[in-house]
């Protein structure tokens, strides 16, 4: 009876280490930080309990919060409209060509990078006159726009970066959803009278469907809590036009020291997000989470 209790001990022990570091790292701040969403918490300053006062004011009385709102769905829908379609046409060409390991390597290496360094580096590329892509136009004769000082273009050049930057990630998972198709498949289409478009329009696509639907998922997820980009190509400008919920969130935090109210924001921002994902599962998926089990 003794070895049976320890034998149905033991998986509990040996969880216990990643489940210490759940309960520490995360479920620990979690807990903060929801306690601080219903408080006026200041740094150096008496705080008390306020309910729902953090929530209201964000919603109804905050100038910005409903404007970053606006900013991030903007940047989500942007970046997945541009990434999932290139991601899928450079995993395709590349599954079709020679030498895939190199290609894919290429793809893959801004994603060895530190998102700061990938945001330094093309702030560099794309700062005003003195940018490497204006100065190349300049050689062209070809007017060179604000690409970060420009409030209607602004938001743009931050999706571009973005798309490039996640361009790598999702050319391998889709990849790798296309080298798991039965390639006999294709080979029937083929002698059925089916082109390369039809190949990849009425085959792949279908076949695909659960790899896209777990890229367009995370890419959603990213691209609603991202903010390190803007925080270094734009700091939020120019005029707002970059300024993101998570960004608007960190500067509440750490520059106003509302941690209170930057709390609010971070469960309001977690609860669109967990609304739009269910909201896309639901409209992707047919047959619930068990139609691909």
């Amino acid at each position: 009876m003794k070895q049976r209790h320890l034998s149905q001990l033991a998986p509990y022990l040996f969880l216990s280490p990643a489940l210490l570091y759940a309960a520490i790292f995360f479920l620990l701040p979690l807990a903060l930080a929801l306690t601080l969403a219903f408080s006026n918490f200041q740094a150096f300053a008496p705080h008390h309990f306020t309910g729902l006062h953090n929530f209201a004011y964000l919603l109804t009385r905050d100038p910005f919060f409903l404007t970053t709102m606006r900013n991030t769905l903007v940047f989500a829908v942007g970046s997945l409209s541009l990434a999932i379609p290139l991601s899928l046409l450079v995993a395709y060409t590349i599954s079709k060509s020679r030498f895939k390991a190199f290609w894919r390597t290429i793809f893959w290496l801004p994603m060895a990078t530190n998102v700061v360094a990938v945001a330094f580096e093309w702030k560099f590329l794309l700062d005003g006159p003195t940018g490497l892509v204006n100065h190349l136009l300049d050689l062209l004769h070809l007017p060179g726009p604000g690409w970060l000082s420009n409030p209607h273009i602004a938001m743009l050049s931050v999706v571009l970066v973005f798309v490039w930057m996640t361009l790598g990630s999702n050319m391998l998972l889709l990849s790798a959803g296309l080298e798991s198709l039965d390639e006999s498949t294709f080979e029937a289409a083929r002698i059925d009278g089916a082109n390369a478009i039809q190949l990849f329009t009425r085959v792949a696509l279908p076949l695909l469907r659960p790899t896209l639907l777990f890229v367009m998922t995370t890419d959603l997820i990213i691209s609603l809590s991202s903010f390190p980009l803007m925080l270094v190509l734009t700091e939020g400008g120019p005029a707002q036009s970059t300024t993101v919920t998570a960004l608007y969130m960190y500067q509440m935090a750490f520059t106003d020291l509302r941690l209170g109210r930057a709390s609010a924001a971070a469960f309001i921002l977690f609860l669109l997000i967990f609304a739009i994902t269910m909201l896309q599962l639901r409209l992707l998926r047919k047959g619930g989470l068990e139609s691909y089990a």
